[in-house]
């Protein structure tokens, strides 16, 4: 026999569905790798989680791959209140913490009770970085525009200005979650300067 649903947690749900739909618009700063187009938000974290599942063997032992990719899929939901954020512009990340947490308070507060618990607790650990599962999640989340960039011709890096040093930052977030992946951005950075993509550090 069919369960009859209870049709006011539904339509939570449904809300919070037609909600997320919005993040397909919200463009990030970096390009798709081929530098055809701006790649919007819902595009990154449906890679990321590809990312994940990809190099799973690079987390460390006994990590919960599942959780790391419920992490990748909630992460970037609060842009669609707060925007995309330049990585490199100090000045902007900090103002956006406190436009996210409101996004994050709004936005998942849609849903029924339970499932607001549950995954407003994925949004904070993935910011926090206090478990094995995020700084894994927050590695594939800084690989993924190098990638994007070295694939793009220096793509936002080229735009910017940016410099190795910076870059190099990114990579020891990366260095927390993933040593392996952090060696293999550190040869992305390294080959960036050498082809002229990457503005060299301060040496």
């Amino acid at each position: 026999m069919t369960t009859v649903p209870d049709k006011e947690r539904l339509l939570a749900q449904v809300g919070f569905v037609v909600e997320i739909d919005k993040l397909k618009r919200v463009l990030r700063r970096n390009t798709l790798m081929d530098g055809s187009r701006r790649e919007n938000d819902a595009e990154h974290s449906w890679h990321l989680g590809m990312l994940a599942m990809v190099f799973a063997e690079y987390a460390p032992a006994d990590v919960d791959l599942a959780r790391v990719t419920s992490m990748l899929l909630v992460h970037d939901i609060v842009e669609i209140d707060a925007g995309d954020t330049f990585i490199y512009d100090l000045t902007e990340v900090e103002v956006q913490e406190k436009a996210e947490r409101a996004a994050a308070d709004r936005i998942f507060g849609l849903l029924p009770e339970d499932q607001t618990v549950t995954l407003r607790a994925l949004w904070d650990e993935f910011e926090e970085r206090t478990t094995p599962e995020a700084r894994f999640a927050k590695a594939i989340d800084r690989l993924a525009p190098i990638m994007a960039n070295y694939n793009s011709e220096g793509g936002s890096w080229v735009r910017h200005g940016v410099t190795a040093d910076q870059v190099m930052e990114k990579v020891e977030i990366i260095r927390e979650g993933s040593p392996a992946l952090a060696v293999y951005a550190t040869e992305i950075v390294e080959s960036s300067v050498v082809r002229g993509h990457l503005a060299p550090g301060r040496g």
